[in-house]
């Protein structure tokens, strides 16, 4: 218990009559009302002194709630958008992510700059340009998709370093946050190091889950539309 503690609670027993320590059977037992009780735990007003300590000290725990739900947060985490590249999930950093949007028609463009650039996409009245995460990171486009009511492919609007572009993804699970010693284990594991801007494998849900370099990968975007 913190000093400030002691001193609250000090104060509030100062503030109660503790009449079994004068008059009663800690005192000098000259308590008309002992004959009757025959001790001051029975009594009505050694309750009501016991109960008003007792609250006092639920409400200082109130108060110090708070700094329980700090300790708790000093657990770092990293959020992370979770998401399905034909057979093969994978998840990146929220900061490099603007927005999750429905699915676009893509407008191809009549001279390529890269086999990544997809062409253009609307999106919202504003023309934005289409890139191929598959054809980034080198996975196997020829991969069949998962298929179900429940699934609905999405496009991702990244904060790329020249402006926003859009990818195309089979399938979005979520943001989660993610403890981050998972992330540091993941990293120096060194599974996939060889792979395509990666920055290492965790589980996750029962699935293995490819965590992007987003700074790596903004470079390769950049580079696809220069």
């Amino acid at each position: 218990m913190i000093a400030s503690d002691t001193f609250s609670v000090t104060r509030d027993a100062q503030a109660i009559d503790d009449c079994w320590n004068r008059i009663g059977i800690h005192g000098d037992k000259s308590c008309p009302l002992l004959a009757d009780h025959i001790h001051c735990r029975n009594c009505a007003v050694y309750s009501a002194a016991a109960t008003r300590l007792l609250d006092r000290y639920a409400l200082q725990q109130e108060d110090r709630g708070p700094d329980s739900v700090a300790v708790e947060s000093e657990v770092k985490t990293r959020s992370l958008l979770m998401f399905r590249l034909g057979e093969e999930w994978l998840a990146l950093a929220t900061r490099s992510l603007v927005e999750v949007a429905p699915l676009q028609a893509i407008h191809s463009l009549p001279h390529q700059r890269s086999r990544a650039l997809l062409g253009v996409a609307n999106v919202r009245g504003a023309l934005v340009a289409c890139l191929s995460l598959v054809e980034l990171l080198g996975l196997d486009g020829t991969v069949n998709a998962a298929s179900g009511a429940r699934v609905m492919p999405r496009m991702l609007i990244i904060a790329a370093h020249g402006g926003p572009v859009v990818v195309p993804v089979d399938e979005v699970d979520g943001i989660h946050a993610i403890d981050e010693r998972i992330l540091d284990a993941a990293s120096r594991s060194g599974t996939q190091a060889s792979a395509k801007y990666t920055r290492g494998v965790l589980q996750f849900k029962g699935r293995s889950l490819r965590w992007l370099d987003e700074e790596q990968l903004l470079s390769a975007v950049t580079r696809s539309l220069t």
